[in-house]
């Protein structure tokens, strides 16, 4: 979709201007239309518009699934790719509605209901699981094919996955372990691809609404900006070939979710990620660790990690809470107004570790502040040994 088109939606400007209602929705249709590049989608003018105008608050996500439906029934005259850009207004405007609703429901059952919302009146086997052994060339193996489960053992392994993260406890995990291990569950998730087709895009929305349920503040605009770079990076993760001598790479996955958890900025290229890559490809030495985390004498610093004692007062402040200006303030007993919002607050929003809850009205009669998912994992850091 072009930048041009008059019906392209600029969806910077609903997060960034928009009502909190007008934000959501943008987000939603923002994941629910980037994730269609995953399997080389786009979406049409006609889906463009009637987003904007759920967005808007014109019409429900239900009515506007149900235009949309409309407009290819009644649609006479067909072009080539007419049967992909059906895929893709259909596939959007079900993850939209997915993703603008808080149920979720983590079971076996849960998965094949997510797969079956997305692909409803798109695939025939929307939410069944296959009955046969699949393979699939992948370009960032050269051709080669991540070895998928058996199909007779699909319901078992995703139930023995489950289960796993169920038990699994993220109390005592520092925020490095935290990342690596949700990387790890839904790589191992992924690779399982129980169904036909639409396994990646059905990973998303499940990884997407999970991390929600276990309080995450994800920023789901990356699963829009990367979702062709998020499913090579879970092909790397999953492919091994000792013969050429290559293992498992989980690298890029971490990356993708420290972007997406802590708010980094780690490079995400495709081309680093393909094996044997050409010269050109290879992923520069400067970028094996981005600059942003290395101190003025070249070592590495942790991201999280912050000097400033008035931030560390505040985070110890809200800890897990909602708070006013007001009752931070009395928390550390603190008078000056301004000087605790240039001294105290301020800084530690610049740093990414708290944030409003009406980010886009900071003047809200009922504004609140709250750690940010990188707030919660330094203030642990700082409880756990006590400063």
């Amino acid at each position: 979709m072009s930048e041009n088109n008059e019906n392209y939606i600029n969806f910077d400007e609903y997060i960034r201007q928009g009502e909190p209602a007008k934000r959501e929705r943008a987000e939603a249709w923002r994941v629910a239309i980037g994730l269609q590049a995953v399997d080389g989608l786009k979406t049409s003018a006609y889906l463009q518009a009637t987003a904007r105008r759920n967005i808007e608050g014109d019409i429900t996500i239900d009515e506007a699934k149900a235009l949309v439906n409309q407009y290819y029934i009644k649609k006479t005259v067909h072009d080539d790719g007419d049967a992909d850009e059906e895929e893709a207004d259909k596939v959007s405007a079900n993850i939209s509605k997915l993703l603008q609703t808080d149920s979720f429901t983590y079971s076996v059952a849960g998965l094949a209901a997510i797969h079956k919302a997305i692909f409803d009146g798109v695939f025939k086997h929307a939410g069944q699981f296959r009955n046969y052994d699949i393979t699939k060339k992948e370009w960032v193996l050269r051709g080669d094919t991540v070895l998928y489960a058996h199909w007779e053992d699909l319901g078992m392994t995703i139930q023995y996955d489950l289960d796993q993260e169920r038990q699994f406890s993220y109390k005592s995990l520092d925020k490095n372990k935290l990342v690596e291990h949700i990387a790890r569950f839904v790589s191992s998730l992924w690779q399982i691809h129980p169904f036909g087709e639409g396994n990646t895009r059905t990973t998303a929305i499940f990884t997407i609404k999970y991390l929600r349920s276990l309080g995450f503040d994800v920023n789901n605009d990356l699963f829009e900006r990367h979702s062709w770079y998020f499913r090579n990076a879970l092909v790397r993760a999953n492919y091994r070939n000792v013969a050429k001598g290559i293992e498992y790479e989980p690298l890029f996955l971490v990356r993708f979710f420290r972007n997406l958890l802590l708010g980094e900025e780690n490079t995400l290229k495709n081309r680093y990620m393909m094996i044997n890559p050409p010269e050109e490809w290879k992923m520069p030495d400067s970028e094996q660790v981005p600059d942003k985390h290395r101190t003025s004498t070249g070592q590495v610093q942790d991201k999280l990690h912050t000097e400033n004692e008035d931030i560390l007062s505040v985070l110890k402040a809200i800890g897990h809470q909602q708070m006013s200006i007001k009752e931070i303030m009395e928390a550390l007993n603190l008078k000056g107004r301004d000087n605790f919002l240039n001294l105290y607050l301020n800084p530690a929003i610049a740093e990414g570790f708290v944030r409003r809850l009406y980010p886009d009205k900071p003047r809200h009669p009922r504004q609140k502040y709250l750690l940010t998912a990188k707030g919660i994992m330094l203030y642990n850091d700082i409880m756990k040994v006590g400063l």
